[in-house]
């Protein structure tokens, strides 16, 4: 039977017209592993009565145990003559990782929604991915049979409440759509812009007629007749899974127009909507609701359903249910209907009258798209990654695009296959050693026993892929894209497939040793699979890391990355049990990293192996993978080490007890820091520093960005680092190609900082930026304040037309150039490492005001070195700032502070010879380590504060849990934004912010204390201050009175903070005995 059922896929698999790619998309607990099972059910794969007990598609052990899914797994069914590749996907918000990775391989999706529930927040973030990948959805919604059992409502209130959740979902898929149409318009009016400004434009499309154009002009052009779920459309499925049936319009429309005598198309446009039937004039009339009629939905539908419950299963009315099943003409087998539950008998009836599978499958063939029907949008977007526009990619590269479009199995046709993730498999489970095995077991020689156990230690990972165009074929030769892979470079060096490539960056060649067809938790051996089709590709695990672009073109581009909606924020350190299992530990940690598109493996500074997760749930996963499957050691994690960042605020105008504050608190926070006589601290909070050997002075101040700049900065981090390696490359005389488009991007960003950066503190300052950090692009800025330096500014490789003026500043700056890179890795490390707790910083600006160097006499006549070489000084000092950082921290602080001046004198006597032993020497480290001290002070001389990461929280409950899900909140230092009752419902929806400190155990505990009712959605969302100040204890009479003389109520952000530095070994200051006065046995003093 399986030979002709693989036979019958491999033939379908030929003709792509009838290939439909779709994955099922929802919230968590909303039935979709349900519904796959009833799918494949109905290809004789498990027995229907199982559908819905067995989860045929949840394969993890943990997965059946927790009941929910925690990976996308696909299987390929048939129906009548199409072929179905069927991709389940995880609806918990901590895997929404694995929807991404099944979203890039399909061409459809069924978006399903529980009756009951409604639109939940992992719905419209499914819609949205959904929507962002250009793939075209169809709805289910399932769980009806809880509006008969559970919310006890009629067939009339049940039609009224279906109606919101369409409205619902259709409200979410209208503001994406929306707002797409109001961006492709602005991306127009910015190209008429340019056309204006290049003297191209008609005098037709002159200014005038652009201001008539008003903003849903755009979307009465657009066709959005495909875009809404409508059941007279046929692109709505009702549905109960677990009872095994489910319906279209259409199904009824066949049914009763026979009965009837009424057309099928006039019953199909009516039966949804605000029709009824005038039984008298045996017409269809418009106007149920205002005549108070039944509406033709409820009458000759709803009714028969509720009907046949209220028969089955409330009141087991053996007589009628006779009655009905000759009607239906249905057939049940005696020991169904003779079944103690009578949900047995139910499903028998339904799963015969209304198969849920082929109203589905029906849907399914009819409404999504082939691989064929792929839109040029959806290509266009695939292939224009990062900086480059699809237009302005080589001409070989835009030709592709009719391969995508032919999706043609041709000899001839290039190859394109992209492998969304890969997943790890048994090696035993794999078809080609099932086979030995059976061989092995027949001959009982025990030499050939030994060798099948050794392959069982072994776990092989395949590839999840689909092939856009081409025939793949086992043992073929395909060129692997790297994610920076530029095909305009790799079309100079390559021709064809070889194993002997030119070493083009960012491009490898490997063999696709095995190719699957996947089959939900079996693998079936293919010789070759034609375009349009998901397979699975063996033997790619050294070439591919987690997701690839494969083809036979080198001018095929990488795609651009997947999207994940969860960002990876909860880390912990990992160790093995016995250290001498490390080995163990660090491959298994790789095979994870491989194995899990979301998780992150990172070895820190300290030498930690850390694992980086979406969230709780995710990381047990990893956990318990780490343990079982891929080191197969014990192990143990640390707690979840939760990242802070440091900032600095404003002076605060009132203090803990919301009293004025005046002029003593500044003058309380400036006196914190000691002076020396190296160190000045002003009242103005300029920080003076000298170097031990007395020949540099730094003053720097420590200024709070806005938090607009903030989070300008954060999301710019990419570019912040091309703008670097722009500059470095410039520094050392080479030039960095960069796209029009970077450039357009780096443009955009000055000017708005400069938009942001307003007032008189900040007059030029987006032009004196010196650097960013830490590590060259984070969210904080150093600035340069020093008079009469004028350095070429951040944004130089911007103004290349202005290069001989740029030649002139540098010939002027070089002599003081000598040791501005030494400034710049000084701010790096003071951002790397705050002074509160060690943890970087953010938010902060940090202007240099001064910066004196004050050299010996007999220095003079070095400035005569030729401008050839102190360029080339330069240079060299900003080829390896990493390295650079490290040893001259360590040689100026071991080195310099006891050195003499006669020393250094002596040290730099001499030509030029004495000069480059400067630059690197002693000095150079002394001023790093003054730079860092200095912004270490200038920050300490302002309020400064805490920043947590914070999670937005999602909950769904009903009113009578509502008290105690705000208890758990309280306790646990979050707040809540909104709370809104559902239409229809007696849910509530809560949002709140949670800091991520805070999270662990939280699902838990409200499930706890809610007996399971109301269940949260955590996303991370945003870094948010702690608005308590860490070093503040009370003072004032007021606040004794207030908080106590210790300040009984805790101090979060001290908590916090000693809580981290205890963790890094780091001083913290505490009591260890309290009362110390005298110690009481209670024994004797009873």
């Amino acid at each position: 039977v399986l030979l002709n059922f693989l036979d019958k896929i491999k033939a379908l698999q030929k003709n792509p017209a009838n290939v439909r790619n779709l994955c099922i998309l929802a919230h968590v607990d909303h039935g979709k592993t349900t519904l796959a099972d009833s799918l494949v059910a109905s290809n004789g794969i498990i027995s229907s009565r199982l559908a819905g007990k067995l989860r045929y598609l949840d394969s993890r052990e943990d997965e059946q145990i927790r009941g929910i899914t925690m990976k996308s797994s696909a299987i390929s069914l048939h129906y009548k003559d199409y072929l179905i590749n069927l991709i389940d996907s995880p609806g918990h918000v901590d895997f929404s990782s694995e929807v991404s990775t099944a979203v890039r391989l399909c061409d459809g999706a069924i978006v399903i929604v529980d009756a009951v529930e409604g639109v939940c927040p992992q719905t419209q973030a499914v819609l949205r991915q959904a929507w962002l990948e250009n793939i075209r959805p169809v709805l289910v919604i399932n769980k009806i049979d809880r509006l008969i059992m559970e919310l006890k409502l009629t067939s009339q209130e049940a039609y009224t409440h279906l109606q919101k959740i369409l409205e619902q979902v259709n409200a979410v898929t209208g503001s994406l759509f929306t707002s797409k149409v109001l961006e492709d318009r602005a991306v127009k009016e910015e190209r008429a812009e340019e056309d204006k400004e290049e003297g191209d434009i008609k005098p037709a499309e002159c200014p005038g007629s652009e201001q008539v154009y008003d903003w849903s002009a755009g979307l009465e052009d657009s066709d959005d007749s495909q875009l809404y779920f409508s059941p007279d459309q046929g692109n709505v499925v009702f549905a109960s899974a677990i009872d095994g049936w489910g319906f279209s319009i259409q199904q009824f429309a066949q049914i009763h127009s026979q009965r009837m005598g009424i057309r099928a198309e006039v019953l199909l446009k009516t039966l949804w909507g605000d029709f009824y039937l005038n039984a008298k004039a045996k017409k269809i009339m418009k106007g149920a609701h205002a005549k108070g009629k039944k509406p033709l939905f409820v009458q000759l539908v709803l009714d028969n359903i509720w009907s046949l419950y209220d028969a089955v299963v409330t009141r087991r009315d053996k007589e009628k249910i006779e009655k009905m099943m000759m009607s239906l003409g249905v057939k049940v087998m005696t020991r169904d209907s003779r079944h103690s539950d009578p949900k047995v008998l139910l499903s028998a009836i339904c799963s015969q009258w209304l198969p849920v599978s082929q109203a589905v499958l029906f849907m399914v063939c009819d409404k999504l798209p082939s691989p064929l029907d792929m839109t040029s949008e959806r290509i266009e977007r695939l292939m224009s990654v990062g900086a480059r526009r699809f237009h302005s990619l080589p001409l070989q590269t835009q030709e592709l695009k009719t391969a995508f479009m032919q999706c043609s199995s041709d000899d001839t046709a290039p190859v394109i296959v992209f492998v969304s993730k890969m997943f790890m498999v048994d090696a035993k489970a794999l078809p080609q050693n099932k086979q030995s095995e059976g061989v092995s077991g027949q001959m009982q020689g025990l030499p050939l026993k030994a060798k099948p156990e050794e392959e069982e230690e072994k776990e092989t990972f395949v590839a999840f892929a689909r092939v856009y165009s081409g025939v793949v074929r086992r043992g073929q030769k395909v060129f692997v894209m790297g994610p920076k892979y530029d095909p305009a470079q790799g079309l100079r060096m390559v021709r064809i497939v070889s194993a002997c490539l030119p070493p083009v960056p960012h491009l490898a060649c490997c063999t696709m040793d095995s190719l699957y067809l996947l089959m939900g938790r079996e693998l079936e051996e293919l010789e070759e699979v034609p375009s349009g089709n998901v397979l699975g590709i063996g033997g790619l695990e050294e070439c591919v890391l987690k997701s690839a672009t494969l083809s036979t073109s080198p001018a095929l581009p990488p795609f651009i990355p997947l999207n994940f909606e969860a960002t990876p924020i909860v880390r912990v350190a990992i160790e093995p049990k016995h250290p001498s299992e490390m080995p163990k530990l660090v491959r298994g940690m790789r095979l994870l990293n491989q194995a899990d598109p979301c998780a992150e493996v990172l070895i820190q500074e300290t030498g930690e192996h850390v694992l980086v997760t979406a969230g709780e749930v995710h990381l047990q996963r990893c956990l318990d993978d780490l343990r079982e499957r891929f080191a197969k050691i014990e192990i143990s994690a640390s707690k979840p080490i939760i990242p802070f960042r440091e900032t600095v605020i404003r002076p605060p105008k009132v203090d803990m007890v919301n009293e004025d504050l005046g002029k003593q608190q500044k003058v309380a926070v400036i006196h914190q820091v000691k002076e020396s006589d190296t160190l000045h601290l002003d009242p103005s909070g300029l920080v003076t520093l000298t170097t031990p050997n007395r020949q540099a002075t730094v003053g720097v101040r420590a200024i709070p960005l806005p938090e607009e700049v903030t989070l300008l900065l954060e999301g710019s981090a990419d570019l912040i680092r091309t703008l670097e390696q722009a500059g470095q490359a410039q520094r050392e005389g080479r030039t960095l190609d960069m796209s029009t488009w970077t450039l357009d991007a780096l443009m955009v960003l000055k000017s708005r900082l400069e938009v942001l950066l307003q007032g008189r503190k900040w007059r030029n300052a987006v032009d004196r930026i010196w650097a960013f950090g830490p590590r060259r692009y984070g969210p904080n800025i150093l600035l340069n304040s020093v008079e009469g330096y004028q350095r070429p500014s951040v944004w130089h490789c911007l103004e290349r037309e202005k290069g001989e003026k740029e030649g002139g500043a540098k010939a002027e700056a070089s002599a003081i150039r000598d040791f501005d890179n030494s400034v710049v890795s000084g701010f790096q490390l003071a951002t790397l490492s705050g002074p509160m707790c060690e943890e970087p910083l953010m938010g902060v600006c940090f202007s240099v005001e001064r910066w004196d160097m004050n050299f010996p006499t007999q220095r003079t006549h070095l400035d005569s070195v030729t401008e050839k070489d102190s360029n080339s000084l330069d240079a060299s000092v900003s080829e390896s700032p990493g390295e650079a950082v490290g040893q001259q921290g360590a040689s100026g602080k071991a080195g310099g502070a006891g050195e003499t001046p006669s020393q250094a004198e002596g040290a730099m006597a001499g030509a030029s010879h004495g000069r480059l032993v400067d630059c690197y020497g002693p000095f150079s480290g002394q001023l790093i380590a003054a730079v860092k001290e200095a912004c270490r002070h200038a920050f300490q001389a302002k309020p400064q504060r805490l920043m947590a990461a914070m999670y937005t929280c999602e909950i769904m409950a009903t009113a009578e849990v509502l008290g105690r899900v705000y208890g758990v909140l309280g306790k646990r230092e979050g707040r809540v934004l909104q709370e809104e009752m559902k239409e229809g419902t007696e849910m509530f929806i809560i949002k709140a912010v949670l800091p991520v400190a805070e999270s662990f155990g939280f699902a838990d505990e409200i499930r706890k204390r809610t007996s399971g009712l109301a269940s949260p959605q955590l996303v991370f969302s945003h870094w948010e201050v702690i608005s308590s100040d860490p070093s503040w204890v009370p003072t004032t009479e007021e606040e004794y009175l207030h908080f106590g003389e210790k300040a009984d109520s805790a101090n979060q952000a001290l908590k916090y903070m000693n809580g981290v530095r205890r963790r890094k070994g780091l001083y913290v200051e505490e009591k260890i005995v309290e009362h110390g006065e005298k110690q009481r046995t209670l024994s004797k003093n009873k």
